[in-house]
């Protein structure tokens, strides 16, 4: 079941994040540029419900957000090196680099949520 609601919370935000991506990218924007600014947003905009739903979580908010951020974080520099590598470096499309990177951080997301930040 965490799994199940992790995996409703993320296909909703990740949805709505990736239409805005494509929006933006689609107007100029540089797809790293683009991709920074929305992973802070969805970090921001997730961890309450995973705090809180997705995970069940009774610790203290204070204390898992700095684990959570620390996470995201490292999910951040797989994205980042992800677009880098793929997309500047190797010529892939960058829609469908993000596209895929989403799902490869989420799942590394899923594993150290559950078994360090909400454990």
């Amino acid at each position: 079941m965490q799994f199940l609601r992790y995996a409703i919370v993320g296909l909703a935000s990740n949805a709505a994040l990736y239409l805005l991506y494509l929006a933006f990218t689609s107007i100029g924007f540089g797809p790293k540029t683009v991709m920074t600014v929305l992973f802070a947003t969805g970090v921001l905009m997730t961890f309450l419900v995973n705090h809180s739903w997705s995970f069940q979580s009774t610790a203290r908010r204070r204390t898992t957000i700095l684990k959570y951020v620390a996470v995201y974080a490292i999910g951040y520099v797989i994205n980042w090196l992800g677009l880098w590598l793929l997309v500047e470096e190797l010529g892939y499309s960058h829609q469908w680099v993000q596209l895929a990177m989403i799902a490869l951080v989420a799942g590394f997301l899923f594993v150290n949520l559950r078994l360090w930040v909400f454990r």
